[in-house]
């Protein structure tokens, strides 16, 4: 009768044992393939970042080409791009730059489409979109231009009549 409490304690404890050994080793693979999908999303994120980066570099010149376009006035002695690409949530690429080597100033920001290989839409800091105004829209109402230029400095509106090639 001891030999059999003894047999069935020693069965149990190997049972025992055994099964926390096998929920370990269930633990081991259920973490080492969360880490593999992670890596293939690491390496879908930065081939997409890659494909982002790419198409960047060739609508750049597009880019240049837009902004000359709106650049009535030749205001644009150089653009700067920055060096960082994004993707944003809806799958545009976004790429920033200056002009004239004011950052500050004369920012824009390029939306770029993916599969249509296009510029979807451009935004401008608000000095240089004022740049691109055509007051010749407002010839038969100067007292608009006269009212904008009102709302400047001396200097400001000395600047901005230079930058629009209307004073030396």
């Amino acid at each position: 009768m001891k030999n059999t409490i003894k047999i069935i304690c020693v069965l149990i404890l190997v049972i025992v044992i055994s099964v926390v050994l096998l929920i370990l080793e269930f633990d081991k693979k259920k973490e080492s393939n969360d880490a593999g999908g992670k890596n293939i999303v690491e390496e879908r994120e930065k081939s997409d970042q890659a494909k982002a980066e790419e198409l960047a570099e060739k609508m750049k010149p597009k880019i240049e080409e837009h902004l000359h376009k709106r650049d009535i006035h030749n205001f644009i002695k150089t653009i700067t791009f920055e060096k960082d690409v994004t993707i944003n949530p809806m799958g545009d690429i976004t790429i920033d730059g200056y002009v004239n080597d004011e950052p500050e100033k004369y920012g824009f920001s390029a939306s770029l489409q993916y599969r249509a290989k296009k510029i979807g839409s451009m935004s401008y800091d608000p000095e240089l979109s004022d740049r691109f105004i055509d007051w010749e829209e407002y010839k038969d109402e100067p007292e608009v231009k006269e009212n904008y230029l009102k709302s400047f400095t001396k200097e400001e509106r000395d600047q901005y009549l230079r930058d629009i090639g209307e004073k030396e």
